[in-house]
């Protein structure tokens, strides 16, 4: 197994960081390497909001549901799907351009997400931790005034960058057999229930005998409520109308 292999295989979130600065010719170059993702017919569809301003931070921690590490962290990257740059520019051609497709919806957001992932690679080569911040979708609307998001951009997730101030474990995935299927799809279920009884000793190891749960029960409160439901009604706004 070659060092890239096992670099993707050893990813951990992290969420406490040590006081020490990313230097800014480093983030760059994530970045860099962030826009060498593969991205739909060229569109690089995505913009990213480095948040500096320590009053934008501390906001940010509210409306992300009280994660302190989003201001904690050396540094916090807030991952837009953005349609409004293709937009123009194919506007600028003299053409008559056709905006609020889901289609452009999904570009949008796979692409932005590509761009992420890189970077987070990237920032783990060099010895960054990295924590993805779905909480930025909490509140979508006020993330975006807070941050001047214009139409046809929305805030994917955000991303806490920086030192790693200590290691925790490895967190298991699903056996490889649930989740690579040969020419059709299968059922899984037996590779479910035997990741839940692996899930149910991590949790068991990890909390110290305190935490009686597995990877379904952990599952079941994001489908038995309508998650955030206040997106499809934001995306419209935001002039991704899913036409």
């Amino acid at each position: 197994m070659n060092n890239i292999i096992k670099l993707l295989q050893s990813h951990r979130s992290i969420r406490k960081f040590e006081t020490r600065d990313i230097p800014k010719e480093l983030l760059i170059e994530l970045v860099r390497s962030g826009q060498a993702a593969a991205t739909s017919s060229h569109i690089q569809a995505y913009s990213i909001i480095h948040v500096t301003d320590k009053q934008l931070r501390n906001h940010l921690v509210e409306l992300t549901g009280g994660q302190k590490y989003v201001a904690s962290s050396s540094d916090f990257l807030v991952f837009c799907a953005d349609m409004k740059r293709s937009l123009e520019a194919a506007q600028s051609t003299g053409e008559c351009v056709v905006s609020g497709m889901t289609e452009q919806l999904l570009v949008a957001t796979v692409d932005v997400s590509l761009m992420a992932q890189n970077i987070a690679i990237a920032a783990e080569s060099e010895g960054l931790g990295i924590c993805y911040i779905g909480g930025i979708r909490n509140n979508p609307q006020a993330v975006s005034e807070l941050l001047n998001l214009p139409q046809h951009v929305y805030p994917v997730f955000g991303m806490c960058i920086g030192y790693p101030a200590h290691d925790p474990d490895i967190k298991p995935r699903l056996p490889v057999e649930a989740v690579l299927k040969e020419n059709s799809y299968s059922d899984d279920a037996e590779y479910v229930n035997a990741f839940n009884l692996t899930m149910h000793q991590y949790y068991q190891a990890r909390k110290g005998g305190n935490k009686m749960s597995n990877w379904s029960q952990n599952l079941a409160p994001l489908f038995n409520q309508k998650l955030r439901a206040h997106m499809q009604e934001f995306l419209v706004k935001k002039g991704f109308e899913m036409k």
